[in-house]
C-alpha cells in the first residue's frame, strides 16, 4: 500500500483525500489546523505547521511516506518541495529553484531577464530615498517580497504613503523588503497548466474579476469564469511566457499556474507565476471542462506515465460555462444569521456552494476561512452565467446581531 503525505487539511483538500483513499492509498494529512475538515477523512493525521520543515521530513520518514503532495497554496507548495527534498520524495521542483517562484523580487528579476512583459517595479528597504522610486507611475501596488494570501498588500499613491505604510507593508515579512510596482488596470486572467515532458500543456484561462472596497485596499477577488471570453487574445502569448519560464527553471512537469493581464494593444503583463494549482477554483475546471485536478495530482506522484492520455484530445475551450462567485466578509463582523446565503445554495444552476463560517462565528482576515460564502455556477451560455451572477450579487445577505451586513457588495465586472 502507497502511504502518501497531503500537505493541508481545509475544504479544498477533501477531494483529494477521498480520491486517494478510494485508490487505496493510505492517507498521512498534515498542517497546522487541528480541526481541519480533511484530517476526518484521512487515516493518519498530524498537527504539525507546515512551516516546520525537518519536523515534517523526520515524519515522513518515520511513516514511511513514498509520496508526498499539496497545492491551492504558495506557501503549501514551499514547504512541500522543502519537505520532499530532506525526506527524499519525488517532486516537480527544487529548492534550488524555489526563490523564482516564492521570492516576488527574484521572480521580476527572471521576467526581466527572459524579456518578459510585467508591471514596472523597484524593490525597496526601510529608509529608502526618493529617487529609489523615479520614473513609477502612481498609483502602485506595494507588497512583502516573500510573503502570499495578500497579506500586507495595498494601493498608495504617493511615495509619501508608501513610506507611511512601509511597517504594515512588512508587518508579517521575515526580511523587511517591499515590492513597489505599478498598478495595473488591465483585464485580469487566471491561467492553470501542466508542464508534460517540459512542455507547456494549457488547463484553463478564466477571467478574474475584482471589485473595488476602499481606497488602498486591494480589490476583492469575487468572480472567476470559465472559459474566458478573451481566451482566443491571449493564450498564445501567454503559453509562449509559461514555456519561457520553465525552459529557465527546468521545470520538466507538474502544475504551473499564472495571474496576468491583458490590454488591445499592448498584450500581456505578467503578475505572479505560481508552482501550484489555484484553490477553490480548480473545481471549475472538472465542472466546466471535464479533466480531474485531483486525479492529475496523484497521477503525478504514483501513475505519472498515465497523464499522456490524459491530455490527448483535451482542449482549455470549454462547452460549458462555468463561474465561482466570493462573497468575502468584513474582519472582526460576528455573523448572525446567513438564511439568504443558505437559500441562495437552492437556486438552479448551482452546482455547489460553502458557507464558512458558523453562526456565532466571528470573521477573521487571513485565517483558515478564506470566504465566507462561495458558490459554484454554471450555463451553457456566458449571458445565463451573467444573468445569475446578478441576481446573487443583488439578493445574498450575512447579517450581524443588529441586522447590519456582513458581507462586501459585489460588482460584476464590466
Amino acid at each position: 500500500m502507497h502511504r502518501l503525505v497531503i500537505l493541508g487539511s481545509l475544504g479544498e483538500f477533501v477531494q483529494l483525500i477521498r480520491l486517494a483513499k478510494s485508490r487505496g492509498y493510505y492517507t498521512i494529512v498534515c498542517d497546522g489546523y487541528p480541526s481541519g475538515i480533511g484530517k476526518f477523512y484521512a487515516d493518519k493525521s498530524y498537527d504539525i505547521p507546515v512551516g516546520n520543515i525537518d519536523e515534517i521530513a523526520e515524519m515522513c520518514i518515520r511513516e514511511q511516506a513514498d509520496g508526498i503532495i499539496t497545492s491551492f497554496s504558495d506557501f503549501l507548495f514551499e514547504c512541500m518541495v522543502k519537505v520532499a527534498e530532506k525526506a527524499h520524495l519525488k517532486c516537480y521542483f527544487d529548492v534550488e529553484h524555489l526563490e523564482l517562484y516564492r521570492n516576488k523580487t527574484e521572480m521580476k528579476k527572471m521576467l526581466d531577464g527572459l524579456g518578459i512583459h510585467t508591471a514596472a517595479h523597484r524593490t525597496i528597504s526601510k529608509g529608502f530615498r526618493d529617487e529609489e522610486l523615479a520614473g513609477l507611475s502612481f498609483p502602485v501596488v506595494v507588497k512583502p517580497v516573500d510573503k502570499y494570501g495578500s497579506r500586507g498588500v495595498e494601493i498608495l499613491y504617493s511615495i509619501d504613503e508608501v513610506r507611511e505604510r512601509f511597517d504594515y507593508t512588512c508587518a508579517t515579512s521575515d526580511n523587511k523588503t517591499v515590492l513597489v510596482e505599478e498598478y495595473n488596470d488591465g483585464y485580469e486572467f487566471n491561467m492553470m497548466t501542466w508542464v508534460l515532458h517540459g512542455q507547456v500543456q494549457v488547463i484553463s484561462i478564466a477571467d478574474r474579476e475584482k471589485t473595488s472596497i476602499s481606497r488602498r485596499d486591494i480589490p476583492i477577488s469575487t468572480r472567476n469564469v470559465y472559459p474566458s471570453k478573451r481566451i482566443d487574445s491571449v493564450i498564445e502569448p501567454a503559453t509562449e511566457i509559461l514555456q519561457k519560464v520553465v525552459d529557465y527553471t527546468g521545470q520538466t512537469s507538474g502544475p504551473l499556474s499564472m495571474q496576468f493581464f491583458w490590454k488591445e494593444g499592448e498584450g500581456v503583463s505578467v503578475c505572479e507565476i505560481a508552482g501550484r494549482f489555484f484553490g477553490y477554483e480548480h473545481e471549475l475546471v472538472t465542472l466546466a471542462g471535464g479533466l480531474n485536478i485531483e486525479k492529475l495530482l496523484l497521477d503525478y506522484v504514483y501513475n505519472e506515465n498515465s497523464i499522456d492520455r490524459t491530455f490527448q484530445g483535451y482542449s482549455p475551450y470549454f462547452k460549458r460555462v462555468c463561474a465561482v462567485l466570493y462573497f468575502h466578509g468584513k474582519p472582526g463582523m460576528c455573523i448572525a444569521s446567513q438564511k439568504k446565503a443558505h437559500a441562495l445554495a437552492a437556486v438552479p444552476g448551482v452546482l455547489d456552494s460553502w458557507i464558512f463560517y458558523r453562526e456565532g462565528e466571528e470573521v477573521v482576515q487571513h485565517g483558515a476561512n478564506p470566504y465566507v460564502v462561495r458558490y459554484y455556477i454554471g450555463a451553457d451560455t456566458r449571458e445565463e452565467v451573467d444573468e445569475m451572477t446578478r441576481h446573487f450579487f443583488k439578493e445574498i445577505s450575512v447579517t450581524d446581531a443588529n441586522g447590519i451586513e456582513v458581507l462586501y457588495r459585489n460588482k460584476i465586472g464590466d
